[in-house]
């Protein structure tokens, strides 16, 4: 089965990379004695649960050849990948009995493969199937292993490297292993520390120190179907119903017994790792009376071989509960003679909304009824999932909706699991796996994604087949019947929702928000090792990893990361953008602006003129608050002015965020002065203690708010103060407030800036649109299966007296991530386009401004502001270049999504009912319409609009 679609943070790869993990150079012959009496390591396994596999988990086999029992207290099993790199020490315990085994379990793959015997240990490793090393230590800390040919090592007792290890005994690494081949020794106990003579590639068979061997893998060849023979059937075998085994509880009544069922055949996943199929009673289902499902998945890999959709089939085999579901594990599979009354007849309903309806249709051919909307497309390029939002109303971070723990955020969090559903593609394959730093299954086509159908958030999808239920990893799934390669044979179709550009959102000048995503044009290849970085599935870097330069690897890449950058940017086309996660230049020994200037050169270049210009760094920059990469500001000279420089915030606040940045602009058709704030707080992945502590798993979605969240709330009063002190200095109570705030609307951090009062613009634009999630409603961010913003504009008072209109385009958030730059050529089906979509990782926010219908700003005492020069736009260089402008790459793996000979012309495509599924902007003149002559109401019903919700 496939993992679930629920995002989690990466943070295991830092605790197991410690100094001494490290395969610096090779591997050590240990002291185990060619004549027999040492422990040693028997047998090594890491195929477990992927494809083609004959057990679920990876596993060592370990060995006593001697007279005498050995203990293993406090040593462990340690593996590492071929490269060299530590991936986990399984810690042991316990003795080894003479001539006896000792069995250690470690990770299960998603292939519902043969079970282990019960292991005497057991670790959370996951071994390379093809190259590995595996070291028996006396010590449970990592030990460090020379590379090559075997030397002594401190603390190893026994070593194999197989396939391309680079570290192993003797001259050469044992064979090369696969899915259904695992290392033995050529002969029992005998260890001549050559890996290469010792050790030979068989099908695996574990032991453990019982003697134990319960479970029967998968056989290695599909056996001929038999049509005529009856299987051989335990005596106890019972004939029961498909609806007897599944009972009306969570679980099966008959767990472990045997049993004998038939049904009809429908859905047959022979490849792809699910190693089985599914059969179903025959006939029509009434839902008004349904109370037992009359469908269930057989588990039987060479079974799934012999029998296609449409046959009647008898199975024998064991009961049992596999992630959750029930399955039988068949022993026996008869083909019957097919009658012209045996036919499934697909049930067609609307998904239920509660647990217990529906299991009820576990296992069960469905025809699914009503709407259902791409809510998370994050897992697709990688498991093959989409997730659905069942109904018209896409699924809304709870925090969006209501402050955590508020009943408006339990109700949200309750919502989201009621119409929530995953689109599965038959198959458990890993598009991303890796072994020995190759990608594995990057030549298999992805299913659903492709250039031309780009499966974005919020696409309405259309089922034209049926679809298997299936559950597990805590999640239903419609599974195709077959196992999808590509996108043929879907049985769905996706609308196309994605906007060709911002909407209108009025005025004469526009402000604009963008989160670049790591635009660095100081390259990885330039200061990082070859082995920091992202690969593509050819094993060419794409991106930097783990070094000082976030970005793309070198000007290749930088070119494609760029082109969608400023594609995005000139079309968004705003008078003043501030930008988030761009390069702070210092930190590679230039000028603080160089990476800012070449963004600037590389959107003028595109636009053929001097349309933009950068806001110059101020001459202090604090200490506190100065990160590798920071905000700025871009504008257009030819509509907006500068009011004085820029400064920075300095407040202890902001030791693990990026300070603040404020300029005073001037509108010169009205001769106002503004001020425009860029932020971008503390993120909200890993943990701290107190206030910052991640309690999410404790607080439940309702009132999950991430880690780090005291500090973005005293980075958010640090702010208020900041704005205080701009407002009494400039002279001005026209203040916006934009960027990533890492805060979703209802989240302590923003309500203390409305508490000081300033609006969100964003949540009041879709309060003003409807339920959380519905037609019309848009926000920046989409994470773990749930939409809302992280990125917003806020605007004082007297500021949102101009404020005409506010949009999100949502060009990037809602865009599969296989489609950006730094996943370039991640799978056989390209997917990177040179366009404006997966741009980044946000998507951008954009309000249009009137300065001549807004109140005339008090003025605030405070020093006289000083006027300084408009700033006039950077030329592009004498030959026409522009400086800087090569590939762009991502600290994350890029959205791919292939060149298209052409943008979409319109917004987004109407759904079946002819409802525009493309979020709009929202004018005041929409919401609001006025004459001339009614000022005074235009105002009261403006000011009636706007005001602040008083939300508990």
């Amino acid at each position: 089965m496939t993992r679930p679609w629920q995002k989690l943070l990466a943070v295991g790869a830092a605790t197991t990379l410690t100094g001494g993990g490290l395969l610096v150079a090779a591997a050590p012959p240990t002291d185990a004695a060619p004549s027999g009496t040492e422990l040693v390591i028997n047998e090594a396994y890491g195929g477990g649960g992927n494809s083609g596999s004959l057990y679920s988990n990876d596993f060592v086999e370990l060995y006593n050849p001697g007279p005498a029992a050995i203990s293993v207290d406090g040593w462990s099993v340690q593996y590492f990948s071929a490269g060299g790199n530590l991936g986990g020490v399984a810690e042991l315990s316990g003795a080894v009995a003479p001539s006896s085994h000792y069995l250690v379990a470690l990770s299960a793959g998603n292939s519902l493969t043969g079970e282990l015997p019960v292991p005497d240990a057991s670790g959370e490793i996951a071994m390379g199937a093809r190259g590995g090393i595996v070291a028996l230590a006396d010590t449970a800390e990592a030990v460090t292993l020379p590379a090559g040919a075997a030397v002594d090592a401190v603390g190893v007792v026994d070593l194999l490297g197989y396939g391309s290890a680079s570290a192993f005994e003797g001259a050469a690494p044992a064979p090369e292993l696969g899915n259904a081949l695992s290392a033995q020794r050529a002969a029992a106990g005998v260890d001549t520390d050559e890996n290469a003579a010792d050790f030979v590639a068989a099908a695996p068979t574990p032991e453990n120190s019982a003697g134990g061997s319960t479970a029967t893998p998968a056989p290695t060849t599909t056996p001929a179907p038999t049509t005529t023979a009856a299987p051989t059937v335990p005596p106890e075998a019972a004939l029961v119903s498909i609806a007897e085994i599944q009972g009306t509880g969570a679980e099966t009544p008959l767990v472990d017994q045997t049993v004998t069922t038939e049904g009809i055949v429908t859905a047959v996943y022979a490849e792809g790792g699910l190693g089985g199929f599914n059969i179903q009673t025959p006939g029509v289902t009434d839902p008004t009376t349904h109370s037992a499902s009359t469908g269930v998945f057989v588990y039987g890999p060479a079974a799934a071989a012999t029998v296609s959709i449409g046959d009647r089939v008898a199975v024998t085999g064991r009961v049992g509960e596999r992630f959750e579901s029930t399955q039988i594990s068949a022993s026996g599979v008869e083909q019957l003679e097919v009658r012209p009354e045996h036919v499934v007849e697909p049930v067609a309903i609307e998904w239920p909304e509660t647990e217990e309806e529906r299991e009820r249709y576990e296992g069960m051919l469905l025809a699914p009824t009503g709407t259902y909307r791409v809510s998370e497309n994050y897992a697709l390029n990688q498991y093959g999932e989409v997730g659905l939002s069942v109904g018209e109303r896409l699924l809304v971070t709870p925090t969006e909706a209501g402050a955590p723990g508020s009943p408006e955020a339990v109700a949200q969090a309750e919502y989201n699991a009621a119409h929530s559903v995953i689109l599965d593609d038959g198959a458990s394959t890993d598009f991303l796996r890796r072994e020995g730093g190759s990608m594995v299954n990057a030549d298999i086509p992805l299913p659903y994604l492709s250039i031309e159908t780009p499966v974005t958030v919020g696409a309405t999808a259309t089922f034209s087949e049926p679809v298997v239920v299936h559950y597990s990893f805590d999640s239903y799934r419609f599974q195709p019947t077959t196992t999808l390669t590509g996108t043929e044979d879907a049985p769905v179709t996706f609308s196309d929702v994605r906007e060709a550009g911002p909407d209108s959102v009025g005025g004469s000048l526009q402000i604009g928000t963008f989160n670049v995503l790591n635009y660095f044009t100081s390259l990885g290849v330039d200061s990082c090792d070859a082995s920091q970085s992202y690969t593509d599935r050819e094993g060419n870097p794409i991106s930097a990893n783990g070094c000082l330069p976030r970005g793309a690897w070198d000007a290749e890449n930088l070119e494609r990361q760029e082109s969608k950058i400023v594609a995005a940017i000139n079309q968004l086309d705003a008078d003043i953008v501030a930008l988030e996660e761009i390069e702070d230049s210092s930190d590679f020994g230039k000028d603080r602006d160089a990476a800012l200037v070449d963004l600037v050169d590389a959107l003028n270049a595109a636009a053929g003129a001097d349309r933009w210009a950068h806001v110059p760094s101020p001459a202090d920059i604090p200490a506190t608050g100065d990160d590798v990469i920071r905000t700025a500001f871009i504008y257009q000279p030819a509509t907006v002015g500068l009011s004085g420089s820029s400064s920075i915030l300095d407040d202890p606040a902001f030791i693990n965020g990026r300070a603040p940045l404020a300029q005073t602009f001037s509108d010169p058709a009205t001769d106002t002065d503004f001020i425009v704030v860029a932020n971008h707080f503390k993120s909200k992945g890993g943990s701290g203690e107190g206030d910052n502590a991640n309690e999410d798993d404790i607080a439940g979605p309702a009132g999950a708010v991430g880690g780090w969240n005291g500090d973005r709330t005293r980075q958010a009063q640090a702010l208020a103060d900041f704005t205080e002190a701009q407002r009494a200095e400039h002279g001005t109570d026209l203040l916006f407030l934009t960027g990533d705030f890492n805060s979703y609307s209802q989240e302590e951090p923003m309500r203390v800036l409305e508490d000081a009062g300033y609006e969100n613009l964003g949540d009041s634009r879709n309060r003003a649109a409807g339920e959380p999630g519905s037609t019309g409603t848009e926000y920046s961010y989409s994470f773990g299966g749930t939409v809302g913003s992280l990125d917003h504009i806020l605007a004082s008072g007297a500021a949102a007296e101009a404020v005409t209109g506010a949009d999100v385009w949502t060009i990037n958030a809602y865009e599969q991530v296989g489609t950006e730059y730094s996943r370039f050529n991640s799978n056989v089906t390209q997917l990177y386009t040179d366009d404006v979509y997966r741009s980044s990782d946000h998507n951008p926010f954009l309000i249009g401004l009137d300065f001549s219908v807004a109140p005339t700003p008090t003025e605030t005492a405070g020093p006289t502001p000083t006027a300084t020069a408009t700033m006039t736009p950077e030329p592009t260089q004498t030959d026409g270049t522009v400086p800087g402008a090569s590939p762009s790459a991502s600290a994350n793996p890029p959205a791919a999504g292939g060149p298209t000979t052409s943008q979409p012309t319109s917004p987004g495509a109407p759904d079946a009912d002819g409802q525009q599924l493309a979020t709009t902007g929202v004018e005041l003149s929409a919401l609001l319409p006025i004459t001339a002559g009614a000022a005074l109401l235009a105002g009261a019903l403006a000011f009636l609009l706007r005001r602040r919700i008083d939300r508990a």
